[in-house]
């Protein structure tokens, strides 16, 4: 089903109540939604899953007679469980309160039960995610505890005892985006109660490997690492990387320098040759002496069988690494976006088929690290993609041919100079016209005509920092600084471009170097806004220079803007968000009930300013009220990071971009528009149905097999969504009806408090008694018989549930064609004249079959109690049983042939109608002679019905 947008002719019937039990704090303030309250709405995962993603390690729980257990890893996803050698995977880690970026897993060789898991990848990326400790599962990952080391952010290396599996050590990185105390290694020896810190270099220097003597496990050998990152650049080495060793189970350490490069070194890995215990390899980083590369493992899992002769890469893992996303138009919509070293790919938000989206549906579109990937919602097949530092392309999506088109800066750069470009460089398509383009590099560029020319609109919009002269791990960045300023080009670079969809002219822009800006006469005058976020100044905000992740210009008030902050890269884990009402000179936060982690992206819902959704480093949350509160909206996602997210305006689903676990979209979100703060302290309401269609879906002929990746299609019916404050034990009855008023189908509605959701597939009710399927015919499967499809037309939806005089919610549902479909209405309802024909005769067939069934139960009591019916009475009941059957069978085929195709039905078909009515006649006369001979009914004479005209 796709959303329209809903109806407005629903009628509460219910007075606003006092109380508001579903609210956090008091009913007469602002309060947080109680997440109970949304228990029946659920996002659907559609990949892409042939995209990969980073993974950060492998464990395999191997025992004899059972199939290998294989763990995997990711970067931001959390960890997946495969025992069918990767055919299918499982995500064990999602419904842990946690950080979902995972460094190192771990299976204790004494016990293939007990995993453990460090959080916090141990890669240095701008992109990396943190960790909050480490996790043990004692039943191979079904559940899951805390173990502590909470603060060490990121986790190289987890090592399990051989013999004693509450024996355990991990090597910890520490902090990346600043220093800390703990890390190093540590060791625990009673299963994670307790942890003691074994060995440490300093405040800026962790431990990245680890290795244990297979032969001693008293004998390990540590790496350690020194390195830090910030917004503006890196540093990956110095003194206090390097290799030590202990024989002692940890008690003593002795630093390792023969042989191995001196001076400062950077990131080391290690292994123990396992033939050989006395032979340890070593990869270094080391200055002036190329001996190792250092890459993660971006393009998801792979796995051979022939010691690497091949290797067969599982594409059914959807842990794509999102930047950015935007949707066109089209119908069902496409999602484009960027990804983490894996390019731009395109999914469909839904398909025609009823297998659902298939990894085949999704299609790459651009190269390199993938950010923005703007989608014309006039042209679809015109994309604007971006992949790192600015280079930016208009692809034609029809045959993929690709121009760049970086604008030039307005002065040829000296030799030696060079712009300066964000790695994830802004583009803004304009709401008033998508021909205009906006891009930032440390000014703004404007172009008119999809990139083919361009104009600076602004000077520098930075602070214009000299990044040689900040100091990073007490000290500036060495011009021969190891892996300096890894894949950070530039600093002092825009982050964020808004443009104002109510007024063009009015821009605002944010930078990694924490500057806001704006200008209201499309670009001839700019403004800097920075000074004037008084939190800033009282010191409760984020330190100046913070990095601005978004701005966003409301599109309900023009002097409204939204600011957020993101504090991580300076090692700073507080929640940021703003909003202004006067075009930016006086700010307030509206941070207060989001969790203390990075906010990436705020977005305004397109009809109602109040209802507003965060986008931060654990997910999503949501307010009601403008921002006052906030409710987490993660529901069956896990908490990963939401980079991007997007209402579309026409639909009204919640598209979230995640870094981990690739697109996930929260279908018709018109429930979350109804939890207005007075209407959640009502009895019950209604939320506005949207509406509904009538979709051909196809049910495609073939053989998958269970490693072939398939994302849920939406629900191809109409749901009906209501809340009940307090809850009902009894039962809930949902009933549509026709304009006439004649009810079409009663459905059993849920009673939970909160928020409750029926779906109906828009059909008559079934024409066989409780769902029964049709019996099999000689050589035949049955299929469960279906009532017709209902025509398009508006439907009243009554909502009944107990209560002081029987309570009601009703409103108005209506239901469109397919819009591929060309259907003059006259053959439709020809169409559905026949199909109600096949309808009727169902029903008297099942009403006969009911009775046949009784009549034959009946005789065979009368011969357990010596009595005996008509001759032959039970075997002709058998036959006639079968032949009822046979005659259903072939009715649902027909009616299934003729629902098939949006046309009249054929002459044959007909004909086929005719003869169904023929036989069912000569069947129902046969069956009440032998009622009316040789069983005693309480009941009259089958019958057949006549015929539609």
């Amino acid at each position: 089903m796709r959303n329209h947008g809903p109806l407005l002719a629903i009628s509460f019937l219910l007075a606003i109540a006092g109380g508001g039990a579903l609210l956090r704090g008091d009913a007469q303030g602002p309060a947080a939604v109680d997440p109970a309250l949304l228990g029946n709405l659920a996002w659907r995962s559609i990949g892409p899953a042939n995209t990969g993603g980073r993974i950060d390690d492998f464990a395999v729980a191997r025992v004899p007679g059972r199939p290998d257990a294989i763990y995997v890893a990711t970067a931001s996803g959390g960890v997946f469980k495969s025992t069918n050698q990767g055919t299918s995977w499982t995500p064990v880690f999602d419904r842990v309160d946690a950080m979902m970026s995972i460094g190192d897993i771990a299976v204790a060789p004494s016990n293939p039960d007990i995993v453990w898991v460090g959080t916090g990848e141990a890669n240095n990326r701008q992109s990396s995610s943190w960790g909050d400790g480490v996790y043990r599962s004692l039943d191979g990952g079904r559940t899951w505890k805390s173990s502590g080391l909470s603060d060490t952010r990121h986790i190289g290396r987890v090592v399990i005892h051989p013999a004693n599996p509450d024996v355990v050590y991990v090597a910890a990185v520490g902090h990346l985006w600043g220093s800390n105390a703990e890390r190093g290694v540590f060791k625990t020896a009673d299963g994670g109660l307790t942890w003691k810190k074994v060995l440490y270099v300093d405040d800026n220097s962790g431990a990245t490997d680890l290795v244990m003597d297979p032969q001693d496990p008293d004998t390990l050998f540590a790496a350690t690492y020194q390195r830090q990152r910030k917004a503006w650049g890196f540093n990956g080495g110095g003194p206090g990387s390097g290799i030590y060793r202990t024989r002692d189970g940890g008690a003593t350490w002795t630093k390792l320098a023969n042989g191995l490069p001196t001076g400062d070194k950077g990131r080391i890995g290690l292994d123990v040759f396992r033939a050989d215990s006395h032979i340890i390899y070593a990869v270094v980083e080391a200055a002036g002496r190329e001996s190792g590369v250092y890459r993660s493992g971006d393009g998801g899992v792979s796995i051979s069988w022939d010691r690497g002769q091949t290797w067969l890469f599982r594409d059914n893992l959807p842990v794509g690494q999102f930047y950015e996303i935007s949707a066109d138009m089209q119908d069902p919509y496409t999602i484009c976006g960027g990804l983490q070293d894996n390019g731009h790919w395109c999914v469909p938000s839904a398909t025609r088929s009823r297998s659902g989206i298939a990894n085949r549906d999704g299609f790459n579109i651009g190269g390199g690290d993938g950010f923005y990937a703007r989608l014309d919602p006039n042209d679809a097949r015109t994309a604007i993609i971006e992949s790192q530092d600015g280079r930016a392309n208009r692809v034609n999506l029809a045959t993929l041919e690709r121009q760049p088109i970086a604008p030039l800066p307005p002065e040829r750069l000296k030799r030696g100079e060079r712009e300066r470009w964000n790695w994830n460089t802004p583009i803004v398509m304009s709401s008033a016209d998508p021909r205009v383009l906006y891009m930032g590099s440390n000014m703004v560029f404007r172009s008119p005509d999809r990139g083919v020319t361009w104009k600076a609109i602004s000077p520098d919009l930075t602070a214009r920092v000299d990044r040689d002269s900040l100091q990073m791990m007490g000290g500036p960045v060495a011009e021969r600084a190891l892996s300096r300023h890894d894949g950070q080009a530039s600093f002092s670079t825009l982050t964020t471009i808004g443009e104002s969809p109510i007024d063009p002219k009015l821009l605002y822009t944010g930078s990694d170097d924490g500057q806001v800006h704006v200008t209201r006469d499309g670009g001839q005058k700019w403004t800097n806004l920075t000074a004037r976020l008084p939190v800033m100044a009282r010191g409760s905000g984020p330190p100046a220079g913070t990095y601005v992740s978004s701005v966003l210009p409301s599109r309900h008030v023009a002097s409204r803007v939204y600011a957020t902050f993101d504090g991580h890269y300076n090692d700073d884990y507080h929640a940021y968000a703003y909003v202004s009402d006067d075009y930016g000179q006086t700010w307030r936060s509206i941070a207060a009930g989001l969790p203390a982690t990075s906010v990436h992206r705020l977005r305004e819902h397109p009809r109602h300013a109040r209802l507003l959704f965060v986008g931060h480093e654990r997910g999503i949350h949501f307010s009601i009220d403008e921002g006052t509160s906030w409710s987490s909206l993660n529901l069956n996602m896990p908490n990963v990071p939401v980079d991007d997210m997007l209402i579309h305006p026409r639909d009204n689903d919640l598209v979230v971009g995640t870094h981990g676990r690739s697109i996930w979209v929260l279908d018709n979100i018109a429930s979350l528009e109804a939890l207005t703060p007075d209407a959640i302290r009502a009895e019950a309401f209604l939320v506005p149905p949207a509406h509904a269609r009538l979709l051909s879906i196809y049910n495609a002929q073939a053989w998958y097999g269970a490693g072939q990746y398939f994302a849920p299609n939406p629900d191809f019916g109409a749901a009906v969504e209501y809340y009940l404050r307090d809850g009902s034990k009894d039962e809930v009855r949902v009933t549509v009806s026709d304009a006439r008023g004649n009810p079409v189908r009663s459905l059993k509605g849920g009673g939970r408090a909160g928020l409750n959701r029926v779906s109906w597939d828009l059909r008559l009710e079934p024409p066989l008694a409780d769902g029964a399927r049709d019996a099999p015919a000689a050589g035949g499967f049955g299929a469960t018989a279906q009532g017709p499809l209902v025509l398009p037309g508006v439907y009243a939806v009554t909502i009944t549930f107990p209560g002081a005089a029987g309570r009601q919610l009703k409103g108005e549902l209506r239901v469109d064609g397919d819009p591929r479909v060309s259907f003059a209405e006259a053959d439709r309802r020809t169409r559905q004249g026949a199909l109600l024909n096949l309808y009727d005769l169902q029903k008297s067939l099942g009403a006969a079959r009911a009775a046949a069934a009784s009549a034959t139960s009946q005789i065979d009591a009368m011969k357990r109690n010596g009595r005996s019916a008509g001759a032959d009475a039970g075997s002709r009941l058998s036959l006639l049983q079968a032949d009822i059957n046979s005659e259903i069978n072939r009715i649902n085929s027909l009616s299934r042939a003729i629902e098939g195709y949006s046309g009249l039905p054929t002459t044959d078909q007909r004909r086929q109608l005719d003869w169904a009515f023929e036989d069912a006649s000569k069947t129902v006369e046969a069956l009440n002679r032998v009622l009316q001979s040789d069983v005693s009914t309480p009941t009259g004479p089958m019958t057949v019905p006549a015929k539609r005209q």
